[in-house]
């Protein structure tokens, strides 16, 4: 990360003057590949069906009020290459593939003994 400071002239106001500008490599969020900011993609974060699970579960067991917040507070966007865009459709569909069975077989469950027991 390099740190540049830009002297602004003297007839400019006190904020413009003590401008610092960070500039740093940016590495895609998929492959890790170095990429700029001018040529990145930039989205929101690859969320897993596991990270998913794992933050509601979570949060249901320490602390049930900040669930909501968790879930769906808006993420930052995070940089990836313009190559990776059909490799991230592709891991998004099948996160979202994997989190549809998952509910399925959830619901499944619940209805199975209920179904036993009215049909019994």
């Amino acid at each position: 990360m390099a740190i540049e400071t830009l002297d602004a002239p003297a007839n400019t106001g006190p904020a413009a003057r003590n401008k610092t500008v960070v500039v740093e490599q940016l590495f895609c969020a998929l492959t890790g590949v170095p990429v700029s900011a001018e040529e990145a993609y930039w989205a929101p974060p690859l969320v897993t069906a596991r990270e998913l699970v794992t933050t509601i579960v979570s949060n249901l067991l320490r602390t049930p009020g900040n669930l909501g917040h968790a879930l769906f507070t808006e993420q930052p966007n995070v940089p990836y290459t313009q190559e990776a865009r059909e490799q991230l459709a592709a891991r998004r569909s099948a996160e979202q593939l994997k989190l549809l069975v998952g509910l399925l077989l959830l619901v499944a469950l619940a209805a199975v003994p209920i179904l036993l027991l009215t049909m019994g």
